[in-house]
């Protein structure tokens, strides 16, 4: 047995490329050693087409020192295989504490190297890998072990990595379970995923995966729990998401389908998203686009904003009531309706109090905005139908019952706190953070801007009943820390975004094209921690 300590400062990724100069014998499928009932599994015919989708953005090279040369990467494969989730809790203060949610994993990496090559990489690239990962003195030991060579890496804080090459294949996993599973399946001891209907069978896209239907009870379980946490220090709200929110999404999910693809825009992921029969029925025929047009709520828009989404809605109030009645039915009696009454408040943060009445009040169109900066401020922009209505819904603390202030020729509310405002200019109303709100009423005061046009432009191309046009201002920096190196350590670069959402007879399809993809953000999970 060998044991020794890693101190390599370098990233997996920078490889020696002469490795890959000779060939090894056939290569293996990777779909052939995954287990058949993983919750999560994703893959990657050919990581260099991949990884290149992020190199060749013109963003990632503003940034990085070097753009790395994968091409020796484009004939390895691999298959990634979610086996399932650990929680643990960390003490932040006596009072709080953060849930960490871990996912038991096993990768499958054909390298299509000779033997000997796939050796030297995993102890030197795929070690220093791990060790910058996981803090650095990580310790090492291999032995022969299921017919090849056998690594356990440790770190410091006990936390463990596990590693076997066989031939030109490398298995690597964070869990010794889940790698010997993967094991298994290889000696045909257990049924691989190599025969599942959702593979694709064309080799096209970048990358493809998914969640299994246990996968989506457990991660609905996970979500659960953590939103709870989230969701402040009330026990009985804490404990009406942890029951209810599970429940309704392992009873309305069914599975969910990913696709990356290459397009002249960026990255494209297509997620599926399976629902009930019944729940994709009342979706696909409640939920219809409208005729409503963005166009005239562009001039409100300043163009910092970190994100803009427009809903264009046949019928608003029809569509909202469809999603709480089907939620109603994926529940008991007692949890929907806590459902309809706490539905509510997922418009607070707009200063709306009254859902329903809100939507029957106001056109098909509606634009909410979530502006940039280190706090979060949002606002709500639509057309005004019905002018009472619209009044009986607000916040109460708006006093809309009162005359108003006349602000740049419109019509003005504030909360007495100061924390909301209502202003209604020429038919169309903008409500939520004041500052926020008073910015778009100044914006549309000094007349069209062709960059706030163009900024949501694809907003105003799309026939989805629901569009998000927006940034990332983070992705991009821990992207470049782990295929290459910043420039300057300082340097930011936002990544653009733009998500469409569609209601079909099967369930939800989301389109979003971005820079970088769900592959970056992927990458960026193996960013060193700061």
């Amino acid at each position: 047995m060998l044991t020794q300590k890693l101190f390599r400062p370098r990233h997996a990724l920078i490889l020696l490329s002469l490795l890959f100069a000779a060939c090894s014998s056939k290569p293996t499928d990777v779909r052939t050693v995954l287990p058949a009932d993983s919750l999560v599994y994703l893959e990657a015919k050919s990581l260099g087409a991949a990884l290149g989708a992020v190199t060749e953005n013109s963003k990632f090279n503003s940034l990085a020192t070097t753009k790395p040369d994968l091409s020796y990467l484009n004939r390895v494969e691999i298959g990634v295989a979610v086996t399932g989730f650990e929680t643990s809790e960390q003490k932040v203060t006596e009072e709080n504490s953060v849930l960490n949610f871990q996912p038991r994993f096993v990768a499958a990496v054909e390298t299509q190297l000779w033997n000997f090559q796939a050796i030297t990489f995993t102890e030197e690239n795929l070690g220093a890998f791990i060790n910058e990962v996981y803090g650095g003195e990580v310790l090492l030991e291999s032995s022969d072990k299921h017919g090849g060579k056998y690594y356990v890496w440790t770190s410091d804080d006990g936390r463990k990595a596990f590693g076997l090459v066989l031939g030109s294949l490398i298995l690597f996993g964070n869990d010794e379970s889940a790698l010997e599973k993967a094991v298994a399946v290889r000696r045909g001891d257990a049924d691989s995923i190599a025969g599942d209907s959702r593979l694709p069978k064309d080799g096209k896209s970048l990358a493809f995966g998914f969640v299994s239907r246990d996968g989506v009870a457990q991660i609905s379980n996970l979500a659960g729990i953590s939103l709870a946490k989230q969701a402040g220090e009330d026990g009985e709200v804490q404990s009406f998401i942890a029951r209810i929110l599970p429940e309704l999404l392992r009873n309305s999910l069914q599975e969910i389908t990913w696709t990356a693809a290459k397009t002249d825009s960026g990255v494209e992921d297509k997620l599926d998203i399976t629902v009930s029969a019944e729940a994709a029925t009342v979706f696909s025929e409640t939920i219809r686009p409208g005729d409503g047009n963005i166009d005239g709520f562009a001039p409100f828009l300043s163009g910092a904003f970190e994100s803009v989404t427009s809903y264009n809605i046949a019928d608003p109030r029809l569509a909202w009531r469809s999603l709480l009645l089907t939620a109603e039915k994926q529940t008991d009696a007692l949890a929907g309706s806590l459902i309809v009454a706490f539905a509510d408040s997922l418009f607070e943060p707009y200063g709306v109090e009254n859902g329903e009445l809100f939507l029957a009040s106001v056109g098909s169109q509606i634009v909410t905005v979530r502006s940039t900066g280190s706090e979060t401020k949002n606002v709500v922009l639509a057309d005004v139908k019905d002018i009472t209505g619209l009044k009986q819904a607000v916040a109460k603390e708006l006093g809309v019952a009162r005359s108003p202030e006349r602000v740049m020729d419109a019509d003005v509310w504030r909360s007495e706190d100061g924390e909301l405002v209502l202003i209604i200019a020429d038919g169309k109303l903008v409500l939520g953070d004041p500052e926020a709100a008073m910015q778009c009423l100044e914006h549309y005061r000094r007349g069209p801007d062709p960059k706030a046009a163009a900024s949501i432009e694809s907003l105003a191309r799309s026939n989805a009943v629901a569009v998000t046009t927006g940034i990332d201002p983070d992705t991009a920096q821990s992207v470049v820390n782990v295929i290459s190196e910043l420039k300057d350590q300082n340097a930011k670069q936002n990544l653009s975004y733009t998500t469409e959402t569609r209601f079909t007879k099967k369930g939800i399809e989301r389109r979003s094209v971005s820079d970088f993809g769900l592959i970056g953000t992927i990458i960026a999970q193996f960013a060193p921690e700061k």
